[in-house]
């Protein structure tokens, strides 16, 4: 009797063909948030030229053009400023979700060992630079800007390992991209529990009938993304009138997305964010009027904290706390990584424009000159940042980029 033909390969290719997509997915991310970094860069420059030209006035008149959206009770006019940051930014938080949701669900979070290295990177490098803004402003005022250091913009960050080239092994742009993410979900805590207003009982229930409506909408098996705009403006209003900044909604909807559809969202979404969302963001919030700026004088502690807590106290939380954990034998470093590689990565992470930024403006909402300042020292910060990750990766890391 002849044997039926069995082709052996055929068993591992469905392992094969997922590790392949996640591969390209990965390399997609990268590629896009790399080209948004050099379109974030000429944004950022852009509003700077603007906020300091003979046309400064118009800078400031048009960001605070109001507009209406809504209708009868429900209607919110609020100036486009406030419609780019607390609306548009929730697209931005979104993807973040999203992508929080990916990496627990197939990535670098899906497994503990794997895991534990990103995330001791992470909180070293989110304590770091809070402690080090803390020990500079002890008042109330100023105090409440601590946690401006402690993020990381992927774009920029990604931009500057792209420029450093082959000498970047694949599991050194891999622990940055965790690491970012695990930033993120930082930051989005910080937010939610040291940057909200007092909550509203009453409109924190309409903003959970937003999450159940989006669950019920899961469990109807409705698949039209449009569809889930309703339940998702639900949330965003309830958690705007609720005290809870209101980009929050974007990491529940990103947290709820069942994983058949995440791929699907990001590769909507990622390329109106990183081209549209986010240098419109950079536009509205990057032109500091430098004559409105005083690093100096009662905001010198302010500029040095927030300077030397990216510069300096990202690489330094992230080199000492990864340095613990595997010393501990929590984890070890991945083939391709080594100590020289971690601190590069820990200069690269001093990068913190748009969260630091987005931060900032939460912190100093009262104070002009304080905001205008720390938007000032977080655009410094991170060139300095940005310059010693190039010179510090073009002395440390291989040329071959092998990552030894």
């Amino acid at each position: 009797m002849k044997q039926p033909n069995i082709d052996p390969p055929k068993a591992g290719r469905p392992a094969h063909r997922l590790a392949t997509g996640i591969r390209d997915r990965l390399k997609r991310f990268i590629q896009v948030e790399a080209s948004s970094g050099v379109v974030l860069l000429a944004t950022a420059i852009l509003a700077l030229l603007w906020a300091n030209s003979p046309w400064a006035a118009s800078y400031e008149r048009l960001w605070h053009t109001p507009i209406t959206i809504g209708f009868g009770a429900i209607a919110s006019k609020e100036s486009i400023h406030f419609w780019i940051n607390d609306g548009l930014m929730t697209v931005f938080f979104l993807l973040v979700g999203l992508e929080i949701r990916r990496e627990a669900h197939e990535g670098e979070l899906s497994d503990w060992k794997r895991a534990a290295l990103p995330i001791a990177a992470a909180l070293g490098g989110m304590v770091a630079p809070a402690v080090i803004y803390l020990l500079f402003n002890r008042e109330p005022p100023l105090r409440r800007g601590w946690g401006i250091p402690m993020a990381t913009d992927i774009a920029f960050a990604v931009g500057v390992l792209t420029l450093l080239g082959r000498r970047v092994s694949p599991a050194l742009r891999i622990l940055l991209l965790a690491l970012a993410v695990i930033d993120d979900v930082g930051a989005i805590i910080v937010i939610a529990l040291f940057y909200s207003g007092g909550i509203s009982a009453e409109w924190l229930l309409v903003a959970t009938g937003g999450v159940v409506g989006l669950l019920l909408f899961q469990r109807a098996g409705v698949r039209h993304s449009v569809a889930y705009i309703l339940p998702g403006s639900i949330l965003w209003f309830g958690l705007l009138r609720a005290g809870i900044h209101p980009t929050i909604a974007g990491v529940i909807i990103g947290l709820l997305t069942p994983t058949r559809s995440i791929g699907r969202l990001q590769a909507a979404l990622h390329p109106w964010v990183a081209f549209g969302i986010m240098p419109l963001f950079a536009l509205a919030n990057a032109g500091v009027a430098l004559n409105g700026a005083h690093p100096g004088g009662a905001n010198l502690t302010l500029t040095l904290g927030v300077i030397l807590g990216l510069v300096f106290g990202k690489p330094m939380g992230i080199l000492l706390a990864t340095f613990a954990v595997v010393k501990m034998r929590l984890c070890t470093l991945p083939d391709g990584i080594n100590w020289r590689g971690v601190f590069v990565v820990g200069c690269v992470a001093g990068i913190g424009f748009t969260m630091a930024v987005f931060i900032g403006g939460l912190a100093f909402a009262e104070s002009s000159t304080s905001l205008t300042t720390s938007k000032l020292a977080v655009l410094v910060a991170s060139m300095l940042a940005g310059v010693l990750a190039l010179g510090v990766g073009s002395v440390l890391l291989p040329k071959a980029g092998a990552g030894e």
